[in-house]
């Protein structure tokens, strides 16, 4: 007996970019009105969710902890290599799709299209692409977690008074980017059950941690970057490390 997990949720990836038509008919049956509304404005805008809860987050944490705007500033530098990451990365892929797809006249891959050689034109007039579709899903969520607990370690520096209104705010936002975490977690696991064969999330999953590694890993250590979010060591530590 197979388990489906939040089936409302789940099968409306299909209307989600980086979903094989193929695959998105099959899991169609089982959606719902709401599921369709759940995919669009947590799946298609993974990034701007993330990307707007971060900006504050990294914002009043940081002042707190450094004191110095232009510190602030650099950090949330991050945001914009986030979003030209998320760039390349989804640009890389349609790319990839493009140049190895083949236009057919149904899902189960019949009947060649030769006069249509490109996936708008191909679905304009009807027709089926079929390429390799990496897993735009598998990168997004994989990154979008990764950048979101990378950023959220600083929470432990935070110290600030219960009755004053900044704690309320930072308690406000670790707590919408943990259930944030929760909801990519959950729809990078319905996207490994339904969608797209395993080469595909293999390699949509590798961008991703390829994404995290590069720049929290190894980029972020350098003199010449947005830094690390302050931690660990003194704050008198950190704070000359960000001057470097």
């Amino acid at each position: 007996m197979r388990v489906v997990v939040a089936p409302s949720i789940c099968p409306a990836f299909r209307s989600a970019p980086f979903v094989s038509t193929g695959e998105a008919d099959k899991a169609a049956a089982a959606s719902s009105g709401l599921g369709e509304l759940g995919a669009k404005y947590f799946v298609k805008m993974a990034w701007a969710w993330t990307f707007c809860l971060l900006l504050p987050f990294i914002a009043l944490t940081n002042y707190h902890l450094t004191g110095k705007a232009g510190l602030v500033l650099r950090r949330l530098s991050t945001l914009l290599v986030g979003t030209a990451i998320w760039y390349v990365c989804t640009s890389i892929f349609s790319s990839v799709e493009h140049y190895t797809g083949t236009c057919y006249q149904s899902p189960a891959l019949e009947g060649v299209r030769k006069e249509h050689q490109s996936k708008q034109q191909c679905h304009q007039e009807g027709g089926f692409w079929h390429g390799f579709d990496i897993s735009g899903h598998s990168f997004l969520l994989t990154f979008c977690a990764l950048m979101i607990v990378e950023e959220m370690s600083v929470i432990h520096e935070v110290k600030t008074d219960r009755s004053h209104c900044l704690h309320t705010a930072i308690t406000t936002l670790v707590v919408a980017l943990g259930i944030l975490t929760f909801i990519w977690v959950l729809m990078f696991l319905c996207t490994a059950v339904y969608f797209h064969n395993l080469s595909q999330k293999v390699f949509g999953t590798l961008f991703g941690l390829l994404g995290w590694y590069g720049t929290y890993g190894y980029w972020y250590l350098k003199a010449f970057s947005p830094g690390l979010p302050p931690q660990s060591c003194s704050l008198n530590l950190k704070q000359d490390s960000y001057k470097k």
